[in-house]
C-alpha cells in the first residue's frame, strides 16, 4: 500500500476493508491492555500474581493436565527460561508443583496445586463473566460466527508474523 493519491489504501483487493478495521483492532487492544483486563480480573478474583505467572496458570488450565516447561512456553509463545522463572515463583508460592513425567522418569511436568487450580478457576470465571456480559445482546449465531472468525484471524496473523522469524512480535 502506498500513501500516494486520493485512492491510497483503497485498492480493489480489500485494503480499504483492512484500513477500516485497523482503528477497531487498536481500540480492542487498548480495551484489553490499557483497560488492564488481566490485572483487574486477577484483583477481582483475589489472585495475587503477576501477569506472566497468570499466563502460566491459564496455559496449564487450558491443557487439562501437566505440561513440560517447553510446552507451556510454546502455548504462551515465549522462550523457556521466561517460563522457568515464572514456574519457580509459582512453585515457591504453592500454586504449581513439579511431578515426574510418566513417559520419561528424568523429565518433570508442571501441574497446578489445588490452590493454583482454584485461583485460576476464579480468574477464568471473572474474565468469562465479563465477556459474557459484553456479548449478552448477541444472538447465538453471531457469537459462533465471531468466535470462529476471531480464531481464524488470530491463527492466520500469528502464523504470518512467525514467518518473519523475529521474537519481538511474541507476546510476554
Amino acid at each position: 500500500m502506498t500513501a500516494e493519491g486520493p485512492e491510497a489504501g483503497q485498492g480493489g483487493d480489500g485494503e480499504h476493508d483492512l484500513l477500516a478495521m485497523l482503528p477497531r483492532l487498536t481500540q480492542l487492544s487498548g480495551a484489553v491492555n490499557r483497560g488492564r483486563l488481566t490485572e483487574r480480573a486477577m484483583e477481582a478474583a483475589g489472585v495475587a500474581v503477576d501477569r506472566p505467572a497468570m499466563s502460566v496458570l491459564v496455559s496449564l488450565h487450558g491443557a487439562g493436565g501437566p505440561l513440560r516447561v517447553g510446552e507451556i512456553a510454546a502455548r504462551m509463545q515465549v522462550v523457556g527460561p521466561h517460563v522457568t522463572r515464572q514456574v519457580n515463583e509459582l512453585a515457591r508460592r504453592g500454586l504449581v508443583r513439579r511431578v515426574t513425567d510418566p513417559d520419561d522418569q528424568r523429565a518433570r511436568l508442571i501441574e497446578p496445586t489445588a490452590e493454583g487450580a482454584a485461583a485460576t478457576e476464579r480468574y477464568m470465571r471473572t474474565v468469562l463473566g465479563w465477556f459474557s456480559d459484553a456479548l449478552a445482546g448477541w444472538s447465538p449465531q453471531d457469537r459462533e460466527v465471531f468466535g470462529r472468525l476471531l480464531a481464524r484471524f488470530v491463527d492466520d496473523l500469528t502464523a504470518h508474523l512467525a514467518s518473519f522469524g523475529d521474537d519481538d512480535d511474541r507476546p510476554v
